[in-house]
């Protein structure tokens, strides 16, 4: 889904601390990438991760 080398740089635009990747799909996306500090969650769609704050859930 998402390459681990994309996955170690990628941080939350809101807070800056590290995200998770959380592979439970459904309600239109493939996956979820979480934030380990405000616990944001922004949608993976085709294999994209959706990294817009107005996005996250």
């Amino acid at each position: 889904m998402i390459d681990s080398e994309l996955l170690s740089i990628l941080a939350c635009p809101v807070c800056k601390e590290p995200v998770e990747l959380q592979a439970t799909p459904g309600d239109g996306v493939d996956g979820w990438l979480v934030c380990a500090r405000c616990g944001r969650r922004y949608p993976i769609r085709d294999d994209i991760p959706i990294m817009l704050v107005e996005e996250a859930k």
